[in-house]
């Protein structure tokens, strides 16, 4: 039985929209329930790779519409049931864990928050028009390597700033170092929050000019569960 995540019992009827290959369904305990798809076949999605590259996109469309109705606990895409009564038993077994977790999320998202290093200022080369040979000509290298070196330091001693007082102000981030010098941030906050977090990243912003900060929407909460 494919499903897409967990959440408390609501009190009241979620909407629900379509799923990967058909309806959705919601399989429900006492105090937990699961956003299931059924009658979904999985095994011949996976052989095919143009339906699984939609499914894939499907699995977080369906989790984003349901995390904006109820806190939950996205699963990862694939996550499957052997049976109805297999799900049922693994939520009556892990049931205090879950609902200490969901109360933990209770109105929170989380957001990316991309740190790109600001491509350094090019440095001209020393004149190798006959104005500068030999000791001065390479005294002018070393000089120019070392402002270079120079720069990289405080790109990099901005950025252990710029961390430090982000995890004073939101202490559930994670940090995943990503290509090319990009650093990715994944912070967990109230969504009521969500002015104060761009009023925040402005001053952020003018404060550190060597890297470029870009936040992204609120989701739920993958990185934190």
């Amino acid at each position: 039985m494919y499903t897409y995540a967990f959440f408390k019992t609501p009190s009241t009827p979620l909407q629900l929209t379509e799923g990967i290959a058909g309806n959705l369904a919601v399989i429900k305990t006492d105090s937990l329930s699961a956003l299931v798809e059924p009658d979904l076949e999985f095994e011949a999605i996976e052989k095919d790779d143009t339906q699984l590259v939609q499914a894939v996109l499907t699995h977080d469309r369906v989790i984003c519409d349901l995390f904006w109705q109820v806190t939950i606990l996205p699963l990862r895409f694939g996550t499957q049931f052997l049976s109805h009564d297999r799900l049922v038993a693994h939520l009556s077994e892990n049931r205090d864990k879950y609902l200490e977790k969901l109360n933990q999320l209770e109105g929170k998202a989380e957001y990316r928050l991309k740190l790109t290093p600001i491509e350094l200022e090019l440095l001209a080369n020393p004149e190798t028009n006959g104005s500068m040979k030999g000791r001065d000509y390479f005294q002018a290298k070393k000089q120019q390597y070392q402002a270079h070196i120079d720069q990289k330091d405080q790109q990099q001693q901005e950025f252990e700033q710029i961390l430090a007082e982000i995890e004073q102000v939101y202490p559930d981030t994670k940090v995943k170092p990503g290509a090319d010098g990009i650093e990715k941030l994944y912070l967990l906050i109230d969504k009521r929050e969500e002015m104060m977090l761009y009023q925040r990243l402005n001053e952020w912003q003018n404060q550190y000019p060597h890297w470029e900060l870009g936040l992204g929407e609120a989701l739920p909460p993958y990185h934190f569960v």
